[in-house]
């Protein structure tokens, strides 16, 4: 009876969230024409602050509806062990490996340096305005935030650079560093967590060996799953079938590597890239190629509205200390500077090397969006003061994010492309 109960609880809650996210598509489409996966979290927002409103006025019913639907979905469950492996693979396919290779040192410094970086300054900084505010949050508790707002979320980023006109170079490097970063990013956000939550020492030694384990272990994994399939589909030519192959490969493959300890996001990314570059190439027909790419933009795009949905209904579950919320919104301005170093000096030190887009480092920091992935991380912190004042913090930067980068990258693109065009190759 209680295996029922949840099942029919799944259900209901997966409709809900699916028949809402479809909706507010509807009302953005017909009223304020954003980019969809904002424009639902747009409404959404305006939804639940609506709520929020009524319930100050003493109506308090819908506010409690939200409350327990929200309640229900296990938000950090829901999408790092759920929804980013689909996200990530559709993203994936659709990124040129050699593209990728030629930029490789650039997205492997911003993923790794820039990150490292980003933590730093962003849990300094933490740590100072908190203090400025009266708000108590030990030093590694603000490392621990910095370590989940510095990664740049590859689903709000690649929804966002569909219609921003970034050049293909541009275009591959913070594709690239978004897809690559979360799995280091969460390499990290688990040593910082156990130092900060279980009082462990800081130790670079099990530091290191859990890097290896969790992000090396991860992209030779995803190799192996991804080789392993690619084989499957040279023998088989039926589009049904090979579809089924890729969702088996991304959904049976990012929950073995998470039940081995390794990083599913990097090991889904790796799988990706060969399925879509070299499968594409090599295993698949003319019409298994466009059936296959039509399923997975569907994929990402069914995604994409409901986690945006979903940002937007996590307000019902916020802090509703105004304190918190002033502290968040001048972190944002801390967390876009913590960027803009992340970024520079990545890029400074291969200038040395190879020319870049006049504006690149312009465009990586105001691209560089945060969303899903830190909410998640967030909300992964045991119940207590600390994680009340991260999970708040984490959603207004989130939101101010998407809302202000995601929405005005397009003007910055445009212009710089008329100044930056005789060196936009690099």
């Amino acid at each position: 009876m209680d295996r029922n109960r949840y099942l029919m609880s799944l259900l209901t809650i997966t409709s809900i969230l699916i028949t809402v996210s479809a909706l507010f598509a509807w009302i953005n489409y017909r009223t304020i024409k954003l980019p969809t996966t904002i424009g639902i979290m747009v409404i959404s927002l305006l939804f639940s602050v609506f709520l929020v409103l009524l319930g100050r006025l003493g109506f308090s019913e819908g506010v409690e509806i939200a409350q327990g639907l929200v309640a229900q979905i296990d938000f950090n469950a829901a999408l790092l062990n759920g929804m980013l492996g689909f996200l990530l693979f559709a993203g994936a396919m659709h990124v040129n490996l050699y593209d990728l290779l030629d930029s490789k040192w650039v997205i492997g410094l911003l993923a790794s340096l820039g990150l490292f970086i980003s933590t730093i300054l962003v849990g300094v900084g933490t740590y100072l305005v908190l203090k400025l505010f009266g708000i108590n949050l030990s030093f590694a508790y603000c490392l621990l935030f910095g370590a989940l707002i510095s990664p740049t979320d590859p689903v709000a980023v690649m929804g966002i650079l569909k219609t921003a006109g970034v050049s293909p170079a541009l275009e591959t490097k913070i594709t690239g560093e978004s897809l690559f970063n979360d799995g280091i990013a969460i390499v990290v956000f688990l040593a910082l967590f156990g130092i900060a939550v279980n009082g462990d020492s800081f130790d670079p030694g099990t530091i290191g060996i859990l890097f290896v384990q969790e992000a090396i272990g991860g992209a030779l994994f995803g190799f192996v799953c991804g080789w392993i399939v690619m084989q499957m589909l040279k023998r088989v030519d039926n589009y049904q079938v090979e579809v089924l192959l890729t969702l088996a490969l991304v959904a049976g493959g990012s929950t073995a590597a998470a039940g081995m300890h390794l990083s599913a996001p990097i090991a889904v990314v790796i799988a990706g890239l060969m399925i879509g570059n070299h499968g594409r190439r090599d295993a698949m027909s003319e019409k298994t190629v466009q059936h296959l790419d039509t399923f997975w933009e569907l994929v990402d795009e069914i995604l994409n509205a409901v986690l945006f949905l979903l940002i937007g209904l996590e307000v019902v579950a916020m802090s509703t200390d105004s304190t918190i919320w002033f502290a968040g919104l001048l972190l944002a301005f801390v967390v876009l500077g913590a960027r803009l170093a992340a970024v520079s000096v990545p890029v400074n030190l291969l200038k040395l090397r190879r020319d870049f887009h006049p504006h690149v480092i312009k465009i990586l920091t105001w691209g560089g969006l945060r969303g899903g992935i830190s909410v998640a991380l967030a909300l992964a912190i045991p119940a207590g003061p600390e994680r009340d004042v991260i999970v708040t913090i984490t959603y207004v930067i989130v939101v101010l994010s998407i809302l202000v980068q995601g929405l005005t990258i397009n003007k910055l693109v445009k212009s710089t492309q008329e100044a930056a065009e005789p060196n936009a190759t690099r």
